[in-house]
Parts: C-alpha cells; structure tokens; sequence
C-alpha cells in the first residue's frame, strides 16, 4: 500500500514535469530521495509498476468493438555513463579501423525495449498490452556464426526474437478475444514461428514480410507466385518523401492465397500454412526517390480489392508505435536519465511510458473524437483554469466546449499558436514558450 502510494504521488510529479530531471520534476530533497529509494527498491519492477495499466488497458479493449489493432516494435534506449559495469550493451557498430587495417568497434550501452500498443481502427491508443525490457550482457558474433551454422535451424527459444512471440501471446491474452485482435509488425516480426504461435491462440497477424518462402507445392516460392498473380486494382495515397514533401502516387495492388510452408531445417516441427499475401506497388515515380513497394502477409480473409486496401491501412497504422517510442525519448527524456543502473532504468522508463501512453492518447482523441466532451480528458478544476487562464484570447465566434477546444489551450501552453492554416496539435512542446506562458498564468491567478 506504501508503494502504491508512493508511485501514485511520484506519477503526478514527473507528469507535472514531463522532461526535467528527478529532482526538478521532485521539486525537494525529500521527494527526490523517495523517489530514488522508489526506483531501487526490490519489491519495485516494470511489472507491478505496470500491472495497473495492463488491466486499464483491457477495459478499454473490452469497450470497443470490432478489430483491435496491436502494434509491435522494439527501441533502444542508450546512455552514456563513466562507469559501465552496471549497464547492459545493446549494440556494438564499427567506428573505423585501426593502422592495421582490423576493424575499431565502439561498444553501446543501454536497455531494449520491445513493447506492444493497442489501438483502434481510428488510430486512437488504448494503452499498451505488453512490454518487454532487456539488455545484453556479450555478443555471439552473428555474422560468425552465419558461416558455421544456419540460423533458420536454431530453436526460437534461443534467439532473442523469441520476445516476438511471447509479447503476442500476452497481449493476446490480456485483450481476452483473440479473433478480434490484429498483430501488426514490420520486416523485423516476420518469423514463421509467430505466424504458428498466432495460429495456436486462435489470433490475427499482418505482418510486412523480408524473407522469400517456399509455397505451394514447394516448387516454387512466393515471389514467383506473385509475378503471376493479376492485379486486381489500384489504390491512390498521400505520402511524403524523405525531406518531408508530401506527394500522391497510385499503387497497383495483387493478393493471393497461398500454402506457405516452413523453413526447411523446421518443417518436421512446424506445419504448412495457408496465408494471404498482399503486395502493393507504386506504378511509376517521378522523382529520384525509391518506390513504394509493400509486401504484406496474414491469416485475415482477403477476398476482395476492398478487403485488400482495408489491410494496407491497417499496416499504415503501425508508424504510430514509432511516434510513441519518440514521446518517451523526445518528450519524457528518457535517455537524458542519471540513474546508474539497469534495473533502475527499467522501473524509470515503466513510469514513462504510462506518461508517455497517455500524452499520445491526449494528442489521438482529439482527432479521432473531436465532439467529446472536455471531461473526457480533464478534471473540473483543469477546465476552469483553462478558462480563465485563456478569457478573452480566443477568436471572436465562440468555440463549443469540446475536446478539440480544451486540448488546443492545453497546446498553447506549449507553444502551439492555433492559426487557421495550423495542422492539429501534436506530441511536441515548446518548452520556452510554455515557461513564458506558464509564469503569465502564475502572475495572474497565483
């Protein structure tokens, strides 16, 4: 009960100061060093830290009907430190040579993250439904070991991707309707053994695809059944490039229904598959960029062009996962922490994504479902600051009291400047602005 109240307390403090250190965010010594005694406590972990938004988490699943989309992605959080020994490595990137000529390797320190993020077919988060921290502690040298044996033949117990699996089963099982649930992931996830683990419980994949597997009789693979297989129609889009320039483009859309079979070292363990395979192409670019080329496969029905593009959309849905993982980066700091070990780290960045769930659900609800009422989102004595804090600056035809209004002053506390021609407000803050404004509300209502 202690702890609980402790992590409540400790929770409205560092959401009253998303980016600024513990002990800014704490505001004393006090509750700085509980907060430290928090954070090393060995009663504490990213489980219990976790455990009640995990069970939010499925009440609002439960609340919604129709598919549930669950997004799955990994994310390295890195931290320098003058003493190395209690952090974990996550990566170890060649930085040169040495006089030589044998390769300089510079060793990264840090956590992996690989968290799961329910949403709706609207976009709308619903929190996440698992979350899986790790570290490193040596490198097998993968590119060696290539050379002696076949990684197709390894078990998937013994692979780190094995996270890929377990995440899907417990947000699977935490969303308690399996079939309504949609598993998205990008090249990475694509793994024979997650399409038979969602098999298994009875769920749903959409899964962009790297690798080129036998199908059909095993004469061929799936490449060459889709260079014969008809395209069934085009689908217009609005993208933009790498420098952010948007540009429209047309894509020729193929699927097909395919027996897909297993490696070969695994198809004594694992068994043949009957799976949908989606590509979508763009039919000609006008500039000097790379085209768009999706190549997608699921255990959905996908019996029409209709059906088709519905996927396609659905998988456009899992940059949002990326955004999520830059809220805890950008706008929490996550990787700005002076906590010394990994253990703390990982208690640390449990709390943050919590903060960081909500912030993204603040910024989605409010272009998902602009007419819902304000107190939806803040407390009574929120809105009345708002109001007062905001009298007299808005547009001369007055603005109905929803959401979208309320969320919009909330914004240009950070900075946002609600011109016409201003797209919604995001995930980023002003923080200069914010201070000025912050100091104008203090001087006037203080």
């Amino acid at each position: 009960m202690r702890l609980a109240k402790r992590f409540g307390k400790l929770l409205d403090m560092i959401s009253g100061g998303i980016g600024d250190s513990i002990p800014a965010a704490c505001q004393d010594w006090a509750n700085t060093k509980a907060a430290y005694r928090f954070f090393t406590n060995e009663r504490v972990s990213e489980a219990e830290i976790l455990a009640g938004h995990f069970q939010a988490t499925d009440g609002r699943i439960l609340a919604v009907e129709g598919p549930i989309l669950i997004l799955h992605d990994t994310s390295e959080f890195t931290y320098e430190r003058a003493n190395h020994s209690e952090l974990g490595m996550i990566s170890r990137p060649s930085t040169g040579q040495t006089k030589d000529g044998r390769l300089r390797h510079h060793t990264v320190r840090g956590i992996l993250m690989h968290s799961s993020l329910a949403l709706t077919t609207e976009g709308l988060p619903l929190g996440l439904a698992a979350v899986k921290f790790w570290t490193r502690k040596r490198f097998k040298g993968c590119n060696a070991l290539k050379r002696k044996i076949n990684p197709t033949r390894v078990p998937i117990e013994e692979k780190e991707s094995v996270r890929w699996l377990e995440n899907l089963r417990q947000a699977t099982a935490l969303a308690g309707r399996p079939r309504n649930c949609v598993h998205i992931g990008d090249r990475e996830s694509d793994i024979y053994e997650l399409f038979c683990a969602a098999q298994e419980v009875g769920t749903r994949f959409l899964i962009r695809t790297c690798a080129d597997r036998l199908a059909g009789d095993g004469s061929g693979t799936v490449a060459d059944h889709m260079e014969e297989a008809p395209v069934r129609g085009t689908h217009r889009i609005e993208a933009r490039d790498s420098s952010g320039k948007p540009f429209e483009t047309l894509l020729e859309i193929q699927f097909e229904r395919l027996q897909v079979l297993p490696p070969i070292g695994k198809q004594a363990r694992y068994p043949e598959l009957s799976l949908t395979v989606i590509h979508a192409r763009e039919r000609q670019t006008q500039s000097k960029r790379e085209p768009i080329e999706w190549k997608l496969i699921t255990n959905l029905p996908v019996n029409s062009l209709a059906a088709a593009i519905e996927k396609l959309e659905w998988y456009a849905m899992r940059w949002k996962i990326e955004t999520f993982h830059t809220i805890l980066k950008s706008g929490c700091k996550a990787e700005a922490s002076k906590l010394r070990t990994s253990e703390r780290l990982v208690n640390l960045l449990a709390l943050f994504c919590v903060i960081g769930w909500r912030i993204f659900w603040m910024t989605m609800i409010q272009r998902t479902a602009p007419s819902a009422s304000p107190a939806t989102v803040l407390t009574e004595t929120e809105l009345i600051v708002l109001d007062r804090l905001f009298h007299g600056d808005d547009p001369v035809q007055p603005i109905k009291a929803t959401v979208v209004s309320y969320l919009t002053k909330v914004a240009r506390l950070g900075g946002y400047l609600a011109r016409a021609s201003d797209p919604p407000p995001g995930n980023m803050v002003n923080r200069l602005n914010r201070a000025r404004i912050t100091r104008r509300a203090s001087s006037r209502y203080g």
